[in-house]
């Protein structure tokens, strides 16, 4: 149990924000989670987690009100706990980088007489307030904030990537989606299995601090293939993943592969951009709305010219990654070809068949969680990896 102390009982300005900025952590179950009111005139919170998370908790006034910080926890659904005991006032979400918040208002002035994260196979916050003087509980929120808490601890500080210019932006790309559902096996769609797959990938590598995550699409729907790279340009890509899960009709392959562009496949992807694209959507920072073809061609070439050594080192860490947590990958586990997704100029980009739904032994793996989530790590350190070492090369760079 975690017994509450006096000094843990500070004055903090509430700054709510929107729940659907948080990374996930812990997530609320509210069919476990409640607010029952005591005969006494308290009353009793529990909020059923997925898992513990470190917290802290205080009593603020004007009006009185209960502040539970905790690192961190999607709060989402906890609205449901207000139904419980009705005229009770909820808000929660992120309120500062990697803590989040839930505002309970009080009827009265209470005083905490239980507070404790269990941490069993129900992980949940309980809590327990009974009613107190108003002189006694403004004595309480009167208390000063610790003195740390406006600046965490450098051990909690998410750690800079060797570049400095902030954390990674990485785009996932779920492949197909909408009337493009992909290799399709029993039940499952490779579109649905991909998506699954990118909202995985991203929480971890949100989680890990280091990583801003935008996807292509966030559900069931059809992006066009030059839609997708645009996106990444627009989110200020540093690195764009494609996440595929293809069915082979003859053949046995099994096992993760890593694409990345074919180099017979780079002239003609400039000409085709060339043609097709808004060409202020060419290469990030250059305008080529007055350039013809031949020249916006040769610029791209350029670009690509570093762009691409990039991306091969981004594939070599993926592979090594991936076998480092011994996962199967194909038996040529980096390969390229001329994929439409692999063409941004100036964007490293890979495709990563995740696996092939027409292998049995990859249609399981593909839809266990506990599978998925291991090359999700093993995603996270391939990348975080390459960051470092792209940044040395790159500053040592003539």
């Amino acid at each position: 149990m975690i017994l509450l102390r006096p000094f843990l009982l500070l004055l903090l300005l509430v700054l709510p924000v929107a729940a659907e900025d948080l990374s996930a952590l812990a997530k609320v179950n509210p069919l476990r989670s409640g607010i029952v009111a005591t005969g006494d005139g308290g009353l009793e919170l529990k909020v059923a987690l997925s898992q513990p998370v470190p917290w802290r908790l205080r009593l603020m006034d004007n009006p009185p009100r209960l502040v539970i910080d905790a690192r961190e926890i999607d709060w989402r659904g906890v609205e449901a706990l207000a139904v419980v005991r009705p005229g009770v006032s909820l808000r929660a979400g992120a309120f500062r980088p990697g803590w989040s918040r839930l505002v309970l208002e009080l009827a009265g002035p209470l005083k905490v007489v239980r507070a404790e994260m269990v941490t069993g196979e129900e992980p949940r916050i309980d809590l327990a307030l009974v009613p107190t003087d108003p002189a006694s509980f403004a004595l309480e929120t009167a208390r000063p904030d610790l003195p740390d808490w406006a600046l965490p601890e450098a051990t909690d500080l998410v750690p800079p990537l060797p570049a400095g210019g902030g954390p990674l932006v990485v785009v996932l790309d779920p492949g197909h989606g909408g009337i493009d559902p992909g290799a399709e096996r029993e039940d499952h769609s490779e579109a649905a299995l991909m998506l699954t797959f990118a909202r995985e990938l991203k929480e971890a590598l949100v989680r890990d601090g280091r990583f801003r995550v935008v996807l292509t699409r966030e559900e069931d729907v059809f992006v066009p293939l030059e839609t997708r790279t645009s996106i990444a340009r627009e989110a200020g890509a540093d690195v764009f993943l494609s996440l595929h899960a293809d069915a082979l009709a003859e053949g046995d392959a099994q096992g993760a592969t890593v694409y990345t562009l074919a180099e017979d496949a780079s002239d003609e992807a400039s000409a085709a951009l060339a043609e097709r694209h808004d060409r202020d959507d060419l290469l990030a920072g250059v305008d080529l709305s007055d350039q013809d073809d031949v020249v916006a061609e040769v610029l791209m070439d350029m670009a690509r010219t570093e762009t691409q050594p990039r991306a091969e080192r981004l594939a070599d860490a993926i592979v090594a990654a991936v076998k480092g947590v011994e996962i199967r990958m194909h038996r040529h586990p980096h390969q390229s070809g001329g994929f439409s997704v692999l063409k941004s100029p100036d964007i490293p980009s890979v495709l990563l068949e995740v696996g092939f739904l027409s292998s049995d032994r990859d249609y399981r793996r593909l839809a266990d969680p506990a599978w998925r989530a291991r090359l999700a790590g093993a995603l996270v350190q391939a990348l975080g990896t390459w960051a470092g070492e792209d940044a040395s090369l790159r500053a040592a760079a003539p």
